[in-house]
């Protein structure tokens, strides 16, 4: 299994600065299948800029409905289904995602829902997608139906709190994780309301006990406070191997020993569509048909005359 970062950055002004990307992040070959969570401003980009191609997905997961969290969900969706031409994949959110839910949502349109399954997350439901289990977790934040989630492929689990403030239980939710993802907008002791600092990250690690903890979706006061700083602090308060995600970060987990891996950092270089080489480029244009006809991409009105 792969975790990539396709953005590090949250919050309404870090999405409208981007300083940092709002891609969200991707975990991929988790048993065979690939998931975009949490598809921010940018993130088809980001994706074909860090390599990846999102006609593999087998999912998009948004959390809540908050504009850094779903915005690039229905233009992800039209690649998951060959352009709404076949229906694949799995949309799974929370109730205000996939329904709407008084002044929140819905984010995914009737026809984007149209050609693929659909999960809705609650607390404490148990759901299953693909090849694993997935629990929908609590959250204390604006969107009330907002929702976390934990992942148990085999007995490995994932956790994923998603925006939300430090409270009583909020450990209880992503109990046995084994990697800890958290959304830790603001540095030091000092939280906003519906979102965590690294202190709250540091309270939330301690009890849940996880062998590796990420934070990630930080806020522009984070990322001046240099958040590999903050990651080392909460690492001393914890004694768990804590990462600050970048972007473009990724790494490979290791089932049977999560703390032992490497951080890679992915290069825009690394995707033809997007990159600087012209010898790169040139080779990506002369092969864009033959890459539509793999694909079986057609116009417009080509499928119609096809129907």
């Amino acid at each position: 299994m792969k975790l990539t970062f396709l953005g590090s950055g949250g919050g309404r002004f870090s999405a409208i600065s981007q300083r940092r990307m709002t891609g969200g992040f991707r975990i991929d070959n988790l048993g065979g299948k690939n998931y975009h969570i949490d598809p921010g401003p940018g993130a088809l980009i980001r994706t074909y800029q860090f390599g990846f191609d999102p006609r593999n997905l087998s999912g998009i997961i948004v959390s809540h409905s908050h504009t850094d969290h779903y915005n690039d969900a229905e233009i992800l969706i039209e690649a998951m289904t060959r352009g709404m031409t076949k229906r694949r994949g799995t949309i799974v959110g929370s109730k205000s995602v996939l329904e709407g839910y008084e002044k929140w949502g819905p984010c995914i349109s009737s026809y984007h829902k149209s050609q693929s399954d659909q999960l809705v997350l609650e607390p404490d439901k148990f759901r299953q997608l693909d090849n694993v289990t997935i629990k929908g977790t609590r959250t204390s934040h604006g969107d009330p139906t907002g929702s976390g989630f934990q992942i148990d492929y085999r007995g490995f689990k994932i956790s994923y709190t998603s925006d939300t403030g430090y409270f009583e239980g909020l450990a209880d939710e992503h109990k046995g994780a084994d990697i800890l993802i958290a959304s830790v907008l603001r540095p030091g002791y000092r939280p906003i309301k519906g979102h965590m600092c690294s202190k709250d990250f540091a309270d939330l690690i301690n009890e849940v006990k996880p062998q590796v903890a990420v934070m990630t979706h930080l806020g522009l006061k984070m990322i001046s406070s240099n958040p590999v700083t903050e990651a080392k602090k909460v690492f001393k308060r914890t004694g768990v191997k804590t990462i600050a995600a970048y972007d473009g970060l990724s790494f490979n987990v290791n089932y049977n020993n999560p703390k032992r891996f490497r951080l890679i950092s992915l290069k825009d270089t690394q995707s033809s569509i997007h990159s600087t080489s012209h010898a790169l480029y040139e080779g990506e244009r002369k092969n864009s048909y033959q890459l539509a006809f793999k694909h079986k991409e057609f116009d417009e009105l080509s499928i119609l005359k096809r129907n």
